[in-house]
């Protein structure tokens, strides 16, 4: 926009990715960002590291080098790791019901789904018929039994749905029933703190002076020079319906909670409430796709598992053309990723982490403010624009 002020950029940046910053540069002066953050790796190595603008969305103290930012659904990429790592570890078989680590879950139907289909969006418990308050959302034990006793929208397995919320139940139950650990204490155990990663899904008191206070933004009406492309009518006729599929999977926690209130950023929320750095996001996916001083996460055959197609076509949910991997999304016109061979998962508003093993690239943005859209961030994939551009 004519007449922004200059960002004053902070971080680094390798010779031959000086693109990143272009591109970032003109996210603030194009694009509407307030506060944001963009890391990349490659090959385990970070080659990009910056951070400019506000810590608050609506304030004025500095985003500083160690500021967080709740992901949302960013925050997904990482939970699916979980999973796959106890299957790696020999604690789940993928092929398993979800009712032989979790025997509630089979009520009303649900005894054949499996694991691989809870992971892949293919459960068919997108959505509750009573939806949670916040305060029940983040009990710990509301959003479990709710789920157990839901019974699917379709046949598991024979279709999938993104379960935006729902997610959150099914993962993090899941795992606490095989491990007697909660989500977020496993990986904050496992994940990161070996790798030293500022993510967390439930953040501690004594880090929460880092964490940013986020809020909705408009994007200005212009991108790049380009008239910006209205979602199709059928996507936001499924928004505005209240009894669609799209409405009540979003609408599982009503109302939204508040994503500033402290008690909400301390729940262990992995669908939706993960705080993290660009870096940390960046960092843990390059631990998927190889080593990074010394921890891998993935062995070849779980990362195969990541990003092998389990559900693709037209997603019940977001109405769109969606893939999933087992947890993760993958590259397409829905979500676009680096190319064919990414995976990884956006966060609604704007933030993004993924990894695309060809060419070793391990991606994280994370912003304050949250633009409208679910997959497919203009500023997000300006950066990923100019990733690709790199690395051509």
């Amino acid at each position: 926009m004519s007449g922004s002020p200059a960002v004053e950029v902070q971080g680094t940046v390798a010779a031959g990715f000086e693109a990143v910053k272009d591109a970032f540069v003109r996210n603030f002066e194009q694009r509407g960002e307030r506060g944001a953050a963009v890391a990349v790796y490659r090959h385990g190595r970070k080659v990009a590291d910056l951070w400019a603008g506000t810590r608050d969305v609506d304030g004025a103290v500095p985003w500083a080098v160690d500021t967080a930012q709740v992901v949302r659904s960013a925050t997904k990429g990482v939970a699916a790791a979980v999973p796959l790592l106890l299957h790696q570890r020999g604690q789940i078989d993928l092929d398993a019901p979800v009712a032989t680590y979790w025997p509630e879950f089979k009520a009303h139907g649900k005894e054949r789904v499996l694991v691989r289909h809870l992971l892949s969006h293919r459960a068919g418990v997108p959505v509750l018929d009573r939806p949670l308050t916040p305060a029940e959302a983040i009990d710990g034990i509301s959003g479990p039994l709710a789920v157990a006793d839901q019974a699917p929208a379709w046949e598991p397995g024979t279709d999938h749905g993104y379960h935006a919320q729902t997610y959150s139940w099914l993962v993090g139950e899941l795992v606490k029933r095989v491990t007697g650990r909660t989500v977020g204490r496993w990986i904050a155990e496992e994940i990161a703190r070996p790798l030293g990663l500022d993510f967390w899904v439930g953040l501690p008191a004594d880090e929460a002076h880092r964490v940013g206070r986020v809020g909705p933004v408009e994007a200005p009406p212009l991108d790049g020079g380009a008239l910006r492309v209205r979602p199709k009518r059928s996507v936001s006729e499924a928004y505005r319906d209240p009894a669609s599929l799209t409405r009540r999977a979003f609408g599982a926690i009503d109302p939204l909670a508040d994503e500033n209130d402290p008690a909400y950023r301390a729940a262990e929320l992995p669908a939706s409430a993960g705080i993290s750095t660009a870096r940390a996001l960046a960092r843990c996916y390059a631990a998927m796709i190889g080593p990074v001083d010394g921890h891998r996460l993935f062995a070849p055959a779980t990362l195969t598992l990541a990003r092998t197609e389990e559900s693709a076509g037209p997603d019940r949910v977001l109405v769109v053309n969606t893939r999933f991997g087992l947890g993760f999304m993958l590259h397409g016109s829905g979500a676009p990723l680096l190319a064919p061979g990414s995976f990884g998962h956006p966060g609604r508003g704007g933030s993004l982490g993924f990894a695309d093993p060809e060419s070793g690239i391990a991606f994280g943005y994370v912003t304050n403010g949250l633009q409208k859209g679910v997959t497919a961030d203009p500023r997000a994939q300006a950066l990923v624009r100019a990733v690709r551009s790199a690395t051509a």
